[in-house]
């Protein structure tokens, strides 16, 4: 006798509340309200009805966007327009692979490495058909190093991008790494200080240590009160920016309730007004200079605004590393957490800031976080 074959479970059903709740926290004005919207709608059939892959759909996405780079190459008004579109819809295409991954979890980190890689491909591509086809339509040279030119400032901006990132995670392993040494080698008898950016909470005795904390002897009385940092706070970094332009948290806050990340004319902008404004309008090489000059003045206001986070780093280790000072141990404390910090951050180096995820934003736009004495017994 055969048993009856149990019916296969039925495919869920996604909703674009469902796709809305991929979208990222903070992104770029150009993909917030000219590509999320159609990607979202885009995306609802492919996911509901196909199994298409997210490695398959940046497979799609570059051979969509060699189509903008053959239209490109013909160098005619009417041929740079369908090359637009064609590029336009590349990027929506690019967008809606992270999507699929984040809605259905089915992201990989070859996936991670084949987007970026197609994206940079594209644009290679891209750039070398459009100022081609404006070489041979117009036949002056200025737009051969207009090609190098735009190929330059993509690499700065995303190399860029990726050493602020390093940078700002080696300075924030730094500081947790002297704040742990500050907290062990608090002792009785003195006054156990919360480096800023921490927050002090207590717990029941009776269930600290099944979970892991450790006893801090408390100030005035032997004995010991169980103290933990909050997890996710970081010191404050920025400071000195806003003391400088304190006007400039409310454009940010104004942004961040669009979704809008603070950096206006980031990588994606630079693409978008080179490879479709300014072939829409026929106007390549004003559009060029002006997305030039545009990515190169943000990108000098990230390195400014780095330069006043190196400034609060070097004020914060000081204090940290004075409050040490005279504790038995504390340099081999210091050292020490150094060293286990290290091992458990070093992942934070991997290539992801080059994707344009804001990463600039999402190191930058914390709230300080207010600090908190610890109670006296």
């Amino acid at each position: 006798m055969v048993g009856a074959q149990a019916p296969a479970e039925p495919r869920r059903q996604f909703t674009l509340d469902d796709v809305r709740s991929t979208y990222k926290k903070r992104d770029a004005w150009w993909t917030v309200f000219l590509v999320d919207p159609m990607a979202a709608r885009m995306l609802l059939p492919i996911a509901n009805r196909t199994s298409i892959t997210p490695n398959q759909v940046s497979l799609a996405a570059f051979a969509v966007g060699l189509g903008a780079a053959l239209a490109f190459a013909q160098g005619d008004h009417s041929a740079l327009v369908v090359g637009a579109l064609l590029y336009h819809l590349s990027f929506v295409l690019d967008c809606i692979d992270g999507k699929i991954a984040r809605l259905k979890g089915t992201g990989s980190v070859f996936g991670m490495w084949l987007d970026y890689s197609f994206d940079r491909y594209r644009v290679l591509a891209c750039t070398a058909g459009l100022m081609y086809g404006q070489y041979r339509r117009d036949e002056d040279v200025t737009f051969i190093w207009l090609a190098g030119l735009v190929t330059f400032l993509d690499m700065l901006r995303y190399m860029d991008a990726l050493q602020v990132y390093k940078l700002r995670s080696g300075m924030n392993r730094q500081l947790r790494a002297a704040g742990r040494a500050a907290r062990r080698s608090a002792s009785l008898g003195r006054v156990y200080s919360v480096p800023l950016g921490e927050d002090a909470r207590y717990i029941g005795v009776s269930s600290a240590r099944d979970v892991g904390y450790r006893a801090v002897p408390a100030a005035m009385t032997a004995d010991p009160s169980m103290y933990a940092q909050r997890a996710g706070q970081r010191a404050d970094l920025h400071s000195e920016f806003r003391s400088r332009f304190g006007w400039w948290a409310r454009v940010r806050d104004g942004l961040k309730e669009r979704r809008v990340r603070p950096h206006l004319f980031s990588g994606i902008e630079y693409q978008m007004f080179i490879f479709i404004i300014g072939p829409l309008l026929n106007a390549v090489l004003p559009l060029v200079i002006f997305s030039a000059v545009m990515l190169l003045v943000f990108e000098l206001a990230v390195i400014y605004k780095l330069l006043l986070s190196t400034r609060d780093f070097e004020r914060e280790m000081q204090r940290l590393t004075a409050t040490n000072a005279g504790q038995p141990g504390a340099g081999a404390e210091t050292a020490a957490a150094a060293a286990e910090d290290a091992a458990d951050t070093d992942d934070v180096d991997q290539d992801v800031a080059p994707q344009e995820a804001g990463l600039v934003g999402d190191l930058t736009d914390r709230e300080p976080a207010q600090q908190r004495a610890v109670p006296q017994a």
